[in-house]
């Protein structure tokens, strides 16, 4: 596996996205590549204390734009300190989340248009897109059962919100698959771990040499 490439893993909240990070990782490492794992917002010293500032506070702790620019501005760094050297270097990098959620969130669920958010991420990113983004997608209750079993009664800032809201994050990302379909994956994550993990790698075949 000379080639590097990008991979991010998008989707609501209690999608399982952190778990299928690992597992794909593991999963590629088992085929023969060098893996960094990473997440969003952080990823890299400057984007984890942006992080900090964006998941923690009061929900209306921060407008759409100041938010939409936190998280263009932690993108950009994680972007130049870690995924694109690793890239270059002949890695996979596997995200917990990229541009995409920000797409999803800030823009369609906080009304921000989506060129705004697309035109933050020229200026901040140059354009970089991952080489694939998978879809984890589950019916409404059964992220809502993970996610109250992951946060308890402490979820953070943004996962907070209320159902409308994530209802609206999840039609973006089905909206975005719909639109760029040479990109995006859909995944049904409502199965195991394990049949979940296969699905997402039968979406990268084509990627594999």
């Amino acid at each position: 596996m000379a080639s590097g490439r990008f991979i991010s893993l998008e989707g609501g909240e209690g999608a399982g996205k952190s778990t299928q990070v690992k597992a794909l990782a593991e999963a590629l490492r088992a085929r023969g590549a060098t893996v960094v794992e990473t997440r969003e917002p952080g990823g890299s010293p400057g984007a984890e204390t942006i992080r900090d500032l964006l998941l923690t506070g009061a929900v209306d702790r921060w407008t759409p734009r100041a938010e939409a620019l936190l998280f263009a501005a932690a993108r950009a760094d994680h972007v130049a300190r870690v995924i694109r050297p690793a890239v270059e270097s002949g890695a996979w990098v596997i995200a917990d989340r990229f541009l995409d959620s920000s797409r999803a969130y800030q823009g369609g669920a906080s009304g921000i248009t989506d060129d705004d958010i697309l035109s933050l991420h020229r200026i901040g990113s140059g354009d970089f897109l991952p080489d694939r983004t998978l879809v984890l997608a589950v019916p409404e209750d059964i992220a809502e059962a993970r996610t109250a079993a992951r946060d308890g009664d402490r979820p953070d800032r943004i996962g907070g919100r209320d159902r409308e809201y994530h209802r609206g994050v999840a039609r973006s990302f089905a909206r975005f698959a719909e639109q760029s379909p040479e990109r995006f994956r859909m995944i049904d994550a409502s199965g195991d771990a394990s049949a979940v993990t296969s699905l997402l790698l039968q979406a990268l075949t084509d990627l594999l040499p």
